[in-house]
């Protein structure tokens, strides 16, 4: 039986359940968003969650790499909550009270929380780092986290991602980091998580992933339906990598445009390389923000497709079936 693993544990393939496949629970992204960008709060994150779980969600995969993770938890410094006040982010590797708190919010919520390795995107990479380690060892301690553990925490991650570029083309930094998640995804066989935002840099993305020797059925290219380009979807679905469209948070033009890429997709018989997510990243997002929380997906958003025209087993292979295959092969 395939596993995957998670916060707590592994877990067999058939308990994921209705999974998000991009998302973040606790983030640190104040670095561009000074205002709304940081998520630290506990119990406003269990009451978002708990959401997802009232309607029917039972996992997320939680892609906040380790250039987001400093002061990204409810007690960075650890002086309240007993865990290690050297639990920062450094050398690439993520913040222990960050997966830790992931760690006791998951046991909380009995919701499986799927932890990503690997690097953002610049400006957030530490360009100097890449250079001393070189793609070799940014390779090695992603193997690490997620065959042995996140630094010393013993939990171990259970995909790569979010790797990402920031513009329409792939930085020598960032041309680094996929090349060393692509030898990472080939060395464990885990699944690569991208952001590749407002243009069509996926299909580089790709590229540098499979001469690295990643397998493409386990590339998920993300942010896709921030890119109107609906022939960009079908190449990436057609060269066997899933093409996540993971910003799905409200208002009727964005929902009925991102509605329209699935049906596009399924019209193609491509529906089995698609997935779905919100991408939650702000105080804005959450429902205590104003904004549509964890559960838009799965009640508004899901009722907008079947309305459209899908079935409940379309819905099913999306959020169930094609989730369970990206982070498992099976």
């Amino acid at each position: 039986m395939a596993v995957v693993n998670t916060a707590l544990g592994e877990v067999e393939a058939a308990n994921l359940g209705m999974t998000l496949m991009h998302e973040h629970v606790f983030i640190n992204l104040m670095r561009e968003d000074r205002e709304t960008g940081l998520l630290n709060d506990y119990d406003i994150m269990k009451y978002e969650l708990g959401a997802f779980m009232a309607a029917g969600g039972a996992t997320i995969v939680e892609l906040t790499t380790a250039e987001l993770t400093s002061g990204a938890s409810p007690d960075p410094t650890g002086r309240y909550s007993g865990q290690s006040s050297t639990g920062h982010a450094e050398n690439g590797v993520r913040s222990a009270n960050n997966v830790l708190s992931l760690v006791e919010l998951s046991r909380d919520l009995g919701l499986h929380i799927v932890l990503g390795t690997g690097h953002y995107r610049d400006p957030y990479l530490e360009s100097d780092w890449f250079d001393r380690v070189g793609v070799q060892g940014i390779a090695e301690q992603m193997i690490k986290d997620l065959t042995i553990g996140i630094g010393e925490t013993g939990v171990r991650a259970g995909i790569i991602g979010e790797v990402g570029a920031d513009k329409w083309y792939l930085s020598s930094s960032e041309y680094r980091s996929f090349m060393a998640a692509g030898i990472a995804q080939k060395e464990t066989g885990v699944a690569v998580s991208t952001h590749a935002a407002r243009w069509p840099i996926g299909i580089d993305q790709l590229d540098v992933l499979v001469k690295a020797g990643a397998d493409p059925r386990r590339i998920i290219i993300g942010h896709s339906d921030t890119v109107n380009i609906p022939e960009y979807h079908e190449e990436i679905a057609e060269r066997g990598a899933f093409v996540q469209f993971d910003t799905i948070r409200g208002g009727a033009y964005d929902t009925n445009r991102r509605v329209e890429f699935v049906l596009n997709l399924a019209r193609k018989n491509l529906l089995h390389q698609v997935l779905l997510s919100q991408d939650v990243q702000s105080h804005t997002n959450l429902h205590v923000g104003g904004g549509e929380g964890y559960d838009f997906l799965p009640t508004v958003f899901a009722a907008a497709l079947l309305r459209a025209g899908l079935t409940q087993d379309d819905l099913d292979l999306i959020l169930i079936d094609n989730p369970r295959r990206a982070l498992t092969g099976q």
